[in-house]
C-alpha cells in the first residue's frame, strides 16, 4: 500500500503579515513552529506595558524616580532649614525683649532704643521669610549653611538672655543686701531702745519716794506725784506704740484723724498727743470706781478699813515685779484688769497690723504673759495705773475723774496745757484759746482738783455762752 506523504503548507511571511495587518491592524507577529513542521502564527497586541519592558524605557523611568526622590529630600532639607531659621529668630526676639525690659529699671534710653531696633529688624527678617515661604521661593536657602547659622544665632541669643537674667538677679541681690543692712540697723536700734526702756522700767528710783510713806500722813500731793510717774510710763508706752506703727507703715495722719477728727496741730510732732489721749482714756476708764468696776469685786463696808485696805494693796504692788506677781496670782484683780485693758486697748486688727499675727492677744486672753518689749511696757503702765487707783481710794474722801469737752474755753483752774507754747504765745489771759481734745483726764479727791491736761488750739467760732454755763457742761464726771 502506497503511503501518502503529507505536504507541508507553504508559508509566506511577508504576505501573511501584510494580510493580518490589514485585517486586525497588528504591528507585529510571532511565528511558533510545531513538531510536525506546520508553522503557526501567534498574534500579540501592542500596549504600554510592552514598552515598559523595553530596556531604554526602564532606564528612563528609573532616572525619573531618582530625580523625584532627590527633589523631595532637597525640599525637606530646605523646610528644616526654614524651621531652624524661624526658631532662631524667635529666640533672638525673646532676648531683645528681655534686654528691653532690663533697660526699664534703671532707665536707659540708649539700651531701650537698641533693643527696640533688634526686635524690629528680626521681625522684618521673619516677615521676609514668611513671604518667601508662601511664594515657594526658598531656593536661595542653603540647608546646611542655614541650619548651622541658625544654630549659632540661637546659641548667641540664649547666651544674651542668660546674661540679662544674671544681671537682673545681681541687681535684685544688691537690693536685698541693702534691705538686709537697713533691717539690721533698725534691729540694732530697736534692741538698744528696748534695753534703755527696760532699764527705765526696772528702775526703782521714781517709786522709791513712796517706800516710807505712812497711811496717817497720806495727802493729795502723794497722789499727784504718783500720777506723774504713771503718766511717764504711759508716754513711754505711747512712744513705743507709735514707733511700731511707723515700722508697720501706718498713715499716722489718717490714724490721728480717726481718733480726733478735724484736729489742727501747730507742729507735726504734736500728733503723738492724740495717741496719748486714746491710751489715757482707755486706761483711766472706770477709774472713779474701786478696782475699775471689775466684776465680782466687793469693797469693804467699813470706810476706814476700806481706805487702809487699798493703801496696803498699793504698797504691796508698788514695789512688786509685775510679771512674777501675775504668775503667782493669775486670778487676782490686777491680773483681770491687765487682761481686760490690753484686749480693749490693743484690738485684734491693730495687733495683727503691728506684729503680723494675734499670738500676743491669744496668750493674754488665755492668761499668759508675752515676753515682748511691747507687752512689758504695757504691763508696767497697767501696774502704775492700777496702783494709782488703789492710792486714790486710800483717801477717805470721794474720788472722781473728769475730761473737758472739745472747743471749751481754757481755764487754768481745771486745765493745764500739754504744750506751754500755746499759752505763752498769747497776749493775755483773755486770749480766745479753745480745747482741741483732752490728753489726760482731771481728778477730784474731795474738794481738791488735779488739773486735766489738754491740747489747745485757736477758737474756730464763738460759743455764745458765758463761763458759768460752760463750767456746768464742759466737764464729764
Amino acid at each position: 500500500m502506497e503511503s501518502i506523504k503529507c505536504r507541508s503548507i507553504p508559508s509566506n511571511k511577508s504576505k501573511i503579515a501584510r494580510t493580518f495587518q490589514k485585517v486586525i491592524n497588528l504591528k507585529t507577529a510571532t511565528k511558533i513552529a510545531s513538531n510536525n513542521g506546520i508553522g503557526i502564527c501567534m498574534l500579540t497586541s501592542q500596549n504600554k506595558f510592552d514598552q515598559d519592558h523595553d530596556p531604554a524605557t526602564i532606564y528612563k523611568t528609573h532616572n525619573s524616580d531618582k530625580h523625584k526622590d532627590d527633589a523631595k529630600a532637597k525640599r525637606r532639607a530646605v523646610l528644616d532649614a526654614l524651621v531652624a531659621k524661624l526658631f532662631a529668630g524667635i529666640t533672638t526676639i525673646k532676648a531683645a525683649y528681655a534686654e528691653l525690659q532690663m533697660a526699664q529699671n534703671p532707665y536707659s534710653s540708649d539700651a531701650i532704643q537698641a533693643a527696640d531696633r533688634a526686635v524690629v529688624e528680626e521681625l522684618k527678617l521673619l516677615s521676609e521669610l514668611k513671604r518667601s515661604f508662601f511664594k515657594n521661593d526658598l531656593d536661595h536657602l542653603s540647608p546646611q549653611v542655614t541650619v548651622m547659622l541658625a544654630e549659632i544665632q540661637e546659641q548667641q541669643s540664649m547666651m544674651k538672655t542668660y546674661e540679662i537674667t544674671i544681671k537682673k538677679l545681681e541687681s535684685e541681690t544688691e537690693v536685698k543686701v541693702s534691705d538686709i543692712s537697713l533691717l539690721k540697723k533698725k534691729l540694732d536700734e530697736s534692741i538698744a531702745y528696748n534695753k534703755s526702756l527696760e532699764k527705765t522700767l526696772n528702775a526703782s528710783g521714781p517709786l522709791s519716794m513712796f517706800d516710807n510713806i505712812q497711811f496717817s500722813v497720806l495727802n493729795p500731793t502723794h497722789f499727784v506725784q504718783f500720777l506723774h510717774s504713771a503718766l511717764r510710763s504711759m508716754r513711754s508706752f505711747v512712744k513705743m506704740m507709735v514707733r511700731e506703727m511707723e515700722i508697720a507703715r501706718w498713715d499716722i495722719e489718717a490714724a490721728t484723724n480717726a481718733i480726733e477728727p478735724d484736729s489742727s496741730f501747730s507742729k507735726p510732732t504734736h500728733r503723738c498727743f492724740v495717741f496719748e489721749s486714746f491710751v489715757s482714756k482707755t486706761m483711766f476708764e472706770g477709774f472713779n470706781h474701786p478696782n475699775f468696776m471689775l466684776p465680782n469685786e466687793t469693797p469693804p463696808q467699813n470706810n476706814h478699813y476700806h481706805s487702809e485696805h487699798y493703801f496696803n494693796k498699793f504698797k504691796k504692788l508698788k514695789s512688786a515685779n509685775p510679771k512674777p506677781y501675775l504668775t503667782q496670782n493669775p486670778t487676782s484683780s490686777f491680773a483681770r484688769f491687765t487682761r481686760a485693758k490690753y484686749l480693749q486697748l490693743v484690738h485684734a486688727k491693730m495687733e495683727c497690723s503691728l506684729f503680723g499675727n494675734l499670738n500676743q492677744r491669744k496668750l493674754v486672753n488665755s492668761g499668759g504673759l508675752p515676753e515682748s518689749a511691747f507687752f512689758t511696757a504695757f504691763l508696767e503702765m497697767a501696774r502704775r495705773v492700777w496702783c494709782l487707783n488703789l492710792l486714790a481710794f486710800s483717801f477717805s474722801e470721794s474720788v472722781s475723774i473728769f475730761q473737758v469737752s472739745k472747743n471749751s474755753r481754757f481755764s487754768e483752774v481745771y486745765m493745764e496745757s500739754v504744750t506751754h507754747e500755746s499759752v505763752l504765745d498769747t497776749d493775755g489771759v483773755d486770749a480766745d484759746l479753745r480745747v482741741g481734745f483732752t490728753v489726760v483726764p482731771g481728778f477730784k479727791i474731795g474738794k481738791t482738783v488735779i488739773q486735766s491736761q489738754v491740747y489747745l488750739s485757736p477758737a474756730v467760732s464763738p460759743l455764745g455762752r458765758n463761763w458759768q454755763r460752760e463750767h456746768s457742761s464742759r466737764y464729764h464726771y
